[in-house]
């Protein structure tokens, strides 16, 4: 017998001439009773209750919230069941697509104590309708909305794009995307039948009333926020300081955690921010090592073939920027993603490296500007004043690309997940730029430099990238690695989660992107070295184009499992 029929054993009506029965007939005179719906279906039906009880006014408070207050979920655990009668009415109510297995409203398990003392808690979540809510602040296009008087948090579907953000600011992975609409859902409170009066599908449906709708104080929940999490082994609550109340009357084990605690699963690849993120990273390096090779005075006789490599880095950034778009769910509206700009970092991304893309197109035309005047039959800038605009420029377009780097950083960064966390994302995100701006730099100025039958000219300057590739290489595969270390943590914490699925599920993926890291930035450089002055500009191009294509190869791979080795606690059952 289980144990929630234990327990309404124990709690049914004291019957002394029952007691002896046999276990059988006790269940099946424990079937008579009728359940919580039933009960109040025939206390409405004969009159025992006034008409407005029907509104469930008991569950939903009979006024707005005043100055410093909000609606807020309130969950009974001892009362919940895990039936998922709210799961169900959440889901017809708000007509969410089975197909993709859109929920609002999960059921999950809590489990701890000890073989002799087993505990088990059934747990019911939803939105928390924070009170510093991330999904709102991290919205590019202001999609988000939290109701000054209620404190919901509302989701504005015909303002989303789709770029799913919110699904990774959120700590609690509340808001879903649709695929088939394009945009991201979410709960909110059933705000129209709240408005009227009525509970919240959720909260009618359950049959023990383990769900309600309660006024809280914000200074309340911001003091409760101090606290590790709204249950343990969830998000900490200083991140967004949700809402949702949980009680009990029971003392819980200290050693309750969720169901799936020990379950390390792989995350979402997000393919087309990969690409993205690489190729962006990749056009501004190649722009910071052009510029610092001419000003440190490596690169003064190859003016033709900075004009070519100016125009191969602006065309990889800008197809970096046309990738991004292939992430949003309503590409055709990637032009709102400006409006956030007040608060949202992704905001700050797009309006960075825009702002990059055009100065870079600048820099280009000026660099193509000598050849073409000349070809038209028009005087060219003077060798002075040319220097002055391309140093100006160049400048400008590191600096500005730099800083759209550095927003892609806090872009991850403020999700607080400790595997994005600032320092760790800052030093691969600048690290591939500078290992990819190098190779970029390298086969370029090669491949120009053949073309244009200047092959000895740039011997010095790849001697010195091949140099600069292999430090760059060797110290970003060495900090990668070291993550591996958390395997020894004795607490079963994020990064620990990490390096098991990176030596578990992830391996072959992690042991490719090392090997071909090393052989593209550590091993082909030092063979170049060795043969650099008896290579001809054919054998110079195989080595630096290999190279490239194995650190390409390695980046993406390296930005895959930026995305795929993240492991973060969520709630009791969430979707994810």
């Amino acid at each position: 017998m289980t144990l929630q029929a234990t327990a309404l054993l124990e709690d049914a009506p004291d019957r002394p001439s029952r007691v002896r029965l046999p276990l059988v007939h006790q269940l099946l005179d424990l079937q008579q009773d009728l359940s919580a719906v039933e009960r109040f279906a025939r206390r409405h039906e004969e009159g025992e209750l006034p008409e407005n009880e029907r509104l469930f006014r008991d569950l939903i408070p009979l006024s707005k919230p005043g100055k410093g207050q909000q609606y807020a979920f309130q969950v009974d655990l001892d009362a919940c069941t895990g039936c998922k009668a709210c799961v169900t009415a959440c889901h017809r109510l708000n007509g969410l697509d089975d197909e993709e297995a859109e929920t609002w409203r999960t059921v999950g398990l809590l489990h701890g104590g000890t073989s002799n003392e087993p505990v088990q808690q059934t747990v019911t979540t939803a939105c928390h309708h924070c009170v510093d809510p991330a999904c709102m602040k991290g919205c590019p296009v202001n999609a988000y909305e939290k109701d000054p008087v209620t404190g919901i948090v509302r989701h504005l579907d015909d303002q989303c794009i789709g770029c799913q953000y919110c699904t990774l600011t959120c700590p609690y992975e509340v808001p879903q995307f649709s695929k088939r609409r394009g945009i991201v859902r979410k709960c909110d409170m059933c705000s129209d039948r709240l408005a009227e009066s009525e509970a919240p599908a959720c909260v009618q449906a359950c049959p023990n009333e383990a769900i309600s709708i309660r006024i809280v104080e914000t200074q309340q929940l911001l003091e409760q926020a101090q606290t590790e999490g709204l249950l343990p082994g969830t998000p900490s609550s200083g991140i967004t300081v949700p809402s949702t109340q949980y009680k009990t009357r029971r003392v819980m084990p200290k050693n309750l955690l969720p169901g799936d605690f020990y379950a390390v699963r792989a995350g979402h690849q997000h393919l087309p921010l990969v690409v993205m993120l690489v190729l962006t990273q990749l056009s501004a390096g190649a722009f910071w090592v052009d510029f610092g090779l001419h000003e440190a005075g490596w690169s003064s006789a190859l003016g033709g073939v900075r004009t070519y490599h100016s125009l191969v880095a602006l065309g990889l950034g800008l197809l970096a920027i046309g990738a991004s778009t292939l992430h949003l769910g309503r590409p055709h509206l990637a032009f709102r993603a400006l409006m956030g700009i007040r608060t949202s970092w992704l905001s700050r991304e797009a309006l960075g490296f825009a702002l990059f893309a055009k100065l870079a197109l600048v820099y280009a035309a000026l660099q193509l500007s000598a050849p073409l005047l000349a070809f038209i039959g028009l005087p060219p800038f003077s060798a002075s004043r040319f220097e002055q605009l391309a140093t100006s420029l160049g400048a400008s377009v590191s600096v500005v690309g730099a800083l759209a780097v550095g927003c892609s950083v806090m872009l991850y960064k403020v999700t607080q997940r400790q595997w994005w966390g600032g320092g760790r994302t800052t030093f691969k995100f600048f690290l591939t730029a500078g290992v990819l701006g190098t190779a970029t730099t390298a086969l370029t100025y090669v491949a120009a430099s053949r073309g244009l039958g200047r092959g000895d000219a740039v011997v010095g300057t790849v001697r010195t990238l091949c140099w600069l590739q292999i430090v760059l290489s060797a110290s970003k595969l060495l900090g990668e690695a070291t993550v591996l270390l958390h395997l020894y943590d004795r607490k079963l914490g994020e990064l620990k989660r990490t390096a098991l699925l990176l030596r578990g599920p992830l391996a072959k993926l992690f042991a490719v992107r090392l090997a071909a890291g090393a052989l593209g930035g550590v091993l082909l450089p030092l063979l170049l070295l060795g043969s650099l002055t008896n290579l001809t500009g054919t054998g110079q191009l195989v080595f630096t184009s290999s190279s490239f294509a194995l650190l390409v190869m390695a980046e993406l791979l390296e930005r895959m499992l930026f995305f795929k080795a993240l492991s973060a606690p969520k709630m009791p059952g969430a979707v994810g």
